[in-house]
């Protein structure tokens, strides 16, 4: 049976190394330091976000839902999963029209399902900018 891989310390909470790769088809080990890097550096709690938010096809609104959770706190926890993976955040003008365009993409969706009518979508849309 295999187990998560764990990326950080249960006792201090620091970052592990991986320092030993095996192959049980010819049983060869490979000793060394090796860097997990990416997606298997976020904590437990973060690849569950990641994956709520990848089966969400990234729609925050839907996101917001599934883990009933605010907007703001949704955009936090893809602030520190980026900061955790080694990149840097948008800058805020390039995180305000990201928001904006989340906006009006979420008008558009309650518009395509029915939920509001063409003209309740103009008047959001234009009172948005």
């Amino acid at each position: 049976m295999y187990h998560p891989l764990l990326t950080h310390c249960p006792v201090c909470n620091e970052p592990l190394v991986v320092t030993q790769l095996r192959s049980e088809h010819c049983e060869i080990t490979i000793d060394g330091r090796f860097e997990i890097g990416g997606l298997a550096s976020l904590t437990s709690e973060q690849l569950e976000f990641v994956e709520v938010f990848i089966r969400c096809e990234g729609k925050i609104n839907r996101v917001e839902k599934e883990l009933g959770i605010s907007y703001p706190t949704v955009r936090s926890r893809l602030h520190d999963i980026i900061v955790s993976m080694g990149y840097e955040p948008v800058g805020d003008s390039e995180a305000e029209e990201a928001q904006r365009e989340a906006q009006r993409l979420r008008v558009l969706e309650e518009l395509s399902t029915g939920k509001i009518s063409p003209d309740e979508a103009i008047n959001i849309l234009r009172k948005q900018g």
